[in-house]
């Protein structure tokens, strides 16, 4: 079955030879602390409270993602889709998402991003941030949404 032998290739790092394809999973609660997920297909999972400490999900997909109250310090989210993720009191605390990591339509309210490197990841009208929040104090690039 393709959702066993992913998940199984995510706990059993040294057997990842493709990108995981896990879109729409539950995965909520996981602990996923320090694997390598670059290029996974995680789109419109649910990975809330999920344990992603010093995760690498470079150019992962992860649009629509439920990633609220995740932990993510550390995380390398680099030129990952995050188009409508739902990132509510999640802790990006020093995560990387900048480059041109695409943040368009995510919901960032609550969210810690203290320490996280925000240069050059875009954002746009629809795009929410936590109270107080400043995108272009982060060197931020508002976009247009293209609706």
């Amino acid at each position: 079955m393709m959702v066993s032998k992913s998940l199984l290739t995510i706990r059993n790092q040294e057997a990842i030879w493709d990108p995981i394809e896990l879109p729409g999973a539950n995965l909520a609660c996981a602990n996923l602390e320090g694997r390598e997920l670059s290029d996974a297909n995680l789109e419109g999972a649910n990975l809330r409270d999920a344990d992603l400490y010093w995760v690498i999900l470079f150019r992962a997909n992860l649009s629509d993602a439920d990633l609220s109250n995740a932990l993510l310090c550390g995380a390398d989210l680099k030129e990952a889709n995050l188009r409508g993720a739902k990132l509510t009191g999640a802790n990006l605390g020093l995560s990387n998402l900048g480059g041109s990591t695409p943040l368009q339509g995510a919901d960032l309210r609550g969210a810690d991003l203290t320490g996280a490197v925000l240069n050059g990841a875009e954002y746009d009208e629809r795009t929410q941030f936590p109270e107080g929040f400043r995108p272009d104090a982060s060197g931020m690039i508002l976009v247009q949404s293209g609706l």
